[in-house]
């Protein structure tokens, strides 16, 4: 029986990048230019992170499970619309990864309120509905919130920070 003989060096760097796979983070570094505004279009399905003088990204994306409209009450199922604030973002999200938006505002609370509903809230840009699968396969699945894929969220959730606004358009 012949014995094979593998090269110390290959054995090295095979056990190296198998250590390093196992260590990878869903948490991303970025070192680019400012977001300085993002931009979603419901009807293109289109998300936008904007810089200083350009765009910086795009991805397209899912939606609440009736888009058409402003949320207007808490199982609606729509999306907003208006003028937000990227306000808060949840590293253990039940989607992987999430960035929150400002929703409901005084208007959205003062609307639902006067029908006696509840406006909703918690709405989020976030990853997929479970790991290895593409929410933009399964469009428009969410409660509310935009769905990107997990890979996306990674970079949304490096790139944008608490404080940026979203305009999100019809």
């Amino acid at each position: 029986m012949k014995t094979i003989r593998f090269p110390r060096r290959a054995v090295l760097l095979g056990g190296l990048a198998a250590f390093l796979s196992g260590c990878a983070s869903k948490f991303r570094s970025y070192g680019g230019p400012e977001v300085t505004r993002v931009r979603l279009y419901k009807g293109q399905r289109l998300l936008v992170l904007d810089g200083a003088d350009r765009v910086l990204q795009t991805y397209p994306v899912g939606l609440g499970f009736a888009p058409v409209g402003h949320k207007q009450f808490e199982g609606d199922g729509r999306t907003p619309e208006g003028t937000y604030i990227v306000d808060k973002r949840n590293p253990e999200s039940t989607y992987h990864l999430s960035v929150g938006i400002s929703y409901p505002n005084e208007a959205d609370i003062a609307f639902a309120e006067a029908q006696g509903l509840s406006p909703g809230g918690d709405i989020f840009i976030h990853g997929g509905p479970r790991p290895g699968i593409d929410p933009t396969n399964v469009r428009d699945w969410t409660a509310g919130c935009i769905a990107v894929t997990d890979r996306q969220i990674e970079d949304i959730y490096a790139m944008v920070k608490d404080g940026t606004p979203i305009h999100i358009f019809a």
